[in-house]
């Protein structure tokens, strides 16, 4: 998702170049009884999956309220399809209580034989529920600088200048909660968060888990260690009132969380600040998130007679995704009733996966080419077991360097479970790569995905041959061959875990994982994917003047495709920017060229360009761009010229553009 994952592998170019609550804040004294009660719940109906006993019942759903989890309410809106996004509605705050909201819907559902015409259904939404995005104001990060190190490092004036639009950033990706919504946690679905974060941008207005990472990596290279301590704190926050750190911070993401990096995040912090101190503080609560995994997402798998225990994901709650109900819903009325809800559980797994959704998940199911054969929880995944056991040894260090040699020896015993563990189950000697077990089938998916050399990137391995082999298997695979980056699979299935796209994180965890070895060939190696995956990024911004989340390498670099929403962006236009009117801060524009009988919204004045929402509906915004001679007719088309188009998730207000 988010843009800024290739502000970090600019700099990874350049290093290698040089040398050659209530919800958010709710009674935090029960905070632990809490977690303790989710996580025994978790294990329990994580066992019931496993048995395939989540066929004959219904899950529980994805959270308590009746409005953004489950019920009818959500589930006429989802299915009258009122916005092309069905994550828009779930996220719009409420103008009342719950309950009142409620008692009105059900009062009109009652006038209308429990079946709303679709405009007295876009009515009620109109009056009991606000635009998303009001919840969140801007932020300009306090510790930005104009001009950080990294920059002065690059030698190339374009790529310094690229490097400059980047960091510039996170001003406009920089967002804290409003007050309210700690006051009123029921009428959001935004979970609180104390200190201000960098958000993906787009469609992602909420911070999100694994992507988190990655924009800390940038923001350390940016010198702005103030802002990723307080979204570190965020996050340490979530997993001592719920156990674990969800998916996102909606309320529909709680009972799934996202790749464990938690801990690998507090590593990169106090590597770069050497702030012990917050790390003494913190500990027991890294622990505690550990132990969500090791309780909740566990896996007994035998070999050569010996039993190994390693992880995979599982979400075992039910009914369709809130942010995506109507897909899902649909997807499941291809399937026999009782499949259904097991459907719900997998494709919430494959959203925990970060992998939302891949033939990864897909490979030996009834039909591999459906998505309605996702299997997430069948599968022992080599990226989520390197990242535990980089976890685990970073924990034995850091109990190790707060003196506490008896929790340090028990992490450096876990760390060495599971390198024997991912040796005898996931590594593949004749290939010369980890693969994902297959629980079901009791295989290998010998299928590339990049995920099958994180423990590269980990250093979860004992041999130093393993870098050479890896080598000669990224050759044999072809994967050396493409030229504007790594793809996700060699399998094209329609969705955007797959090919043609590539992915930022993605070409970290091969880049950086071969990178770090003393093999000059697997150095060299490192570099021209590194350089291959930044010419990409830049040509493409150079053309477009904008980021894009993932990228089509098959023909050149392009926007990416595929999966359940538009590809999206992030970054301002080089000749146009959103300057909000009464506080209000739209997500960043797509680029999208319209044709010469496009027509713009709202009248032409001052040298700007204004839109005026209708309110209630979902509109389109656009940017004047390149516009050679003045419009002369405020309702004609735009010709010669384009717009930057952006589908408005924000409140309903004007909006100035120049």
């Amino acid at each position: 998702m988010p843009q800024t994952w290739t502000l970090a592998a600019l700099s990874r170019q350049v290093n290698q170049a040089a040398p050659q609550q209530a919800r958010g804040v709710r009674a935090y004294s029960t905070a632990t009884a809490t977690a303790t009660t989710m996580h025994r719940k978790s294990w329990e109906l994580g066992l019931l999956l496993l048995l395939g006993l989540g066929s004959q019942g219904a899950l529980p759903p994805p959270c308590d309220s009746q409005i953004y989890c489950h019920g009818e309410l959500l589930h006429q809106v989802q299915m009258a399809k009122l916005y092309q996004d069905d994550k828009q509605f779930v996220d719009m705050p409420l103008n009342s209580a719950p309950d009142q909201v409620l008692q009105r819907f059900r009062e009109l559902a009652a006038t209308h034989n429990q079946s709303i015409p679709l405009e007295q259904l876009r009515a009620f939404i109109q009056e009991h529920f606000q635009a998303g995005g009001q919840e969140l104001q801007p932020w300009t990060p306090e510790d930005w600088k104009d001009s950080p190190q990294f920059l002065q490092k690059i030698s190339d004036p374009k790529l310094r200048a690229w490097g400059g639009k980047l960091h510039e950033l996170w001003k406009r990706l920089g967002k804290k909660v409003k007050p309210e919504v700690l006051s009123h946690p029921e009428q959001f679905s935004l979970i609180y968060a104390a200190h201000p974060f960098i958000v993906p941008g787009g469609r992602f207005t909420e911070f999100y888990y694994w992507d988190s990472y990655w924009v800390m990596e940038g923001l350390l290279l940016s010198e702005m260690p103030g802002t990723v301590k307080g979204m570190l704190q965020n996050f340490l926050e979530l997993v001592r009132i719920y156990g674990h750190v969800p998916n996102g911070a909606r309320v529909y993401y709680l009972q799934r969380s996202q790749p464990p990096l938690l801990t690998l995040m507090m590593d990169r912090y106090v590597s770069h600040t050497n702030d012990t101190a917050f790390l003494r503080d913190s500990i027991g609560t890294l622990a505690l998130e550990l132990d969500f995994w090791t309780q909740n997402r566990i896996v007994s798998v035998s070999s050569g007679g010996k039993s190994y225990v390693l992880n995979h994901y599982a979400v075992p709650y039910g009914g369709p995704r809130p942010e995506s109900y109507s897909k899902d819903a649909e997807l499941a009325n291809t399937l026999p009733e009782g499949d259904r809800e097991t459907l719900w559980a997998e494709l919430k797994a494959g959203a925990e996966s970060g992998w939302d959704f891949s033939s990864r998940w897909l490979v030996g199911g009834p039909n591999p080419k459906l998505l309605s054969s996702t299997r997430t929880s069948k599968f022992v995944p080599v990226d989520l077991n390197a990242f535990l056991c980089q976890a685990e040894e970073v924990m034995s260090n850091f109990y190790s360097s707060l003196g506490n040699s008896i929790q340090a020896t028990k992490y450096r015993n876990l760390w060495q479970q599971r390198l024997a563990a991912m040796k005898a189950i996931l590594w593949d000697e004749e290939k010369g790569a980890w693969f994902d077990y297959d629980l079901e089938n009791r295989k290998k998916n010998l299928e590339f995905y990049p995920s099958n050399l994180t423990p590269l990137w980990s250093g979860c391995f004992s041999d130093p041959n393993v870098v050479d082999k890896v080598l000669k298997y990224l050759e044999d695979s072809q994967i050396l061959t493409y030229q504007y980056g790594i793809p996700t699979s060699l399998q094209n299935t329609g969705q955007q875990w797959d090919f043609p796209n590539a992915w930022a994180p993605l070409q970290d965890l091969v880049i950086r994982g071969l990178a770090k070895s003393p093999s000059p060939r697997a150095q060299e190696v490192a570099f021209q994917l590194a350089q291959n995956w930044v010419r990409t990024n830049f040509e493409v911004y150079s053309r477009d003047s904008a980021m894009y989340e993932k990228y089509d390498i098959s023909n050149g670099g392009q926007p990416g495709g595929g999966g359940e929403y538009e590809v999206q962006v992030s970054g301002p236009h080089p000749t146009g920017d959103f300057v909000p009117t009464a506080g209000h801060d739209p997500p960043p524009p797509t680029l999208i060229w319209a044709s010469d009988s496009s027509h713009y919204v709202g009248p032409l004045g001052g040298g700007q360009l204004e839109l005026l929402c209708t309110p209630g509906a979902r509109q389109f915004l656009g940017v004047w761009v390149g516009i050679s001679q003045p419009l002369k007719d405020p309702t004609g088309p735009v010709s010669p010229g384009g717009l930057w188009l952006d589908q408005w998730s924000g409140p309903d207000a004007p909006g100035a553009l120049w």
